[in-house]
C-alpha cells in the first residue's frame, strides 16, 4: 500500500469539499444578498472570514458578486489537485491545467446546492417549518433560481409545483448538461 492510502485521501477530499461547500455558500449568500444577520450566515462568515478576508485586498466585490469568495473556492478545490499531483510527481504545469477542472467541480456542487436547496425547501413546506432560520437562510439562496419557475407555472389550487419543475431542470442540467462540459474541461486537461 503507497503512503497515500485510501484513509487520508478520504480525510483530504472531505476536507477541501467543506471548505469549498462553506466558501460557495458564503458566495451565494452575498450574491442573493441574504440576511447576513442570520446565525448561520453570521457562522459562515466567521468561518470564511481568514480566506476571504486577504483575498477581497486583491480581488474587490462586483456589484454583489464577491469575487475573491469565487476565487477562493476554486483554489481550494484546485489545491486538492495540486497536492495529489505533487504526491504523485505529477509536473507543476500540468496540475496548473486542472484549475478548469476545479471550477467546473464549483459549479456541479453549486447544482448540488440549489438541488437539495429546493427538495429542504418544499419537506419544510410540508412540515410547516418554514420559520426556522436554516430553512429562511436557503429560501433566500434558492429564490432566484425559483423566481421564473413560479413566474411561468401559476399554482394548481393550493399545490405550488414550480419547485418541482426547478428540481426537474436541475437534474436535467446534472446529468445530461454537465456531463457534456465535464468532457469539454478533461479535454482541455489531456
Amino acid at each position: 500500500m503507497n503512503a497515500l492510502g485510501g484513509t487520508p485521501i478520504y480525510i483530504l477530499s472531505l476536507a477541501v469539499q467543506i471548505c469549498s461547500f462553506l466558501l460557495l455558500i458564503r458566495l451565494l449568500l452575498q450574491l442573493v444578498q441574504a440576511d447576513f444577520y442570520n446565525p448561520i450566515s453570521q457562522t459562515i462568515f466567521k468561518l470564511t472570514a481568514p480566506i476571504i478576508n486577504p483575498l477581497n485586498k486583491l480581488l474587490p466585490t462586483v456589484g454583489t458578486l464577491n469575487l475573491a469568495a469565487l476565487a477562493a473556492a476554486i483554489l481550494v478545490k484546485w489545491s486538492f489537485y495540486l497536492i495529489m499531483g505533487l504526491a504523485t510527481g505529477v509536473g507543476i504545469l500540468d496540475i496548473v491545467m486542472y484549475i478548469p477542472v476545479a471550477a467546473f467541480d464549483l459549479l456541479y456542487a453549486l447544482i448540488e446546492v440549489y438541488f437539495w436547496g429546493i427538495f429542504i425547501l418544499a419537506i419544510s413546506s410540508w412540515v410547516g417549518t418554514t420559520n426556522h432560520p436554516s430553512v429562511q437562510l436557503v429560501g433566500q439562496i434558492t429564490e432566484p433560481y425559483l423566481r421564473p419557475f413560479r413566474r411561468f407555472i401559476p399554482p394548481i389550487g393550493m399545490m405550488d409545483i414550480s419547485p418541482m419543475v426547478a428540481i426537474l431542470s436541475l437534474m436535467i442540467i446534472r446529468n445530461k448538461l454537465l456531463p457534456i462540459l465535464g468532457g469539454t474541461v478533461q479535454s482541455l486537461v489531456g
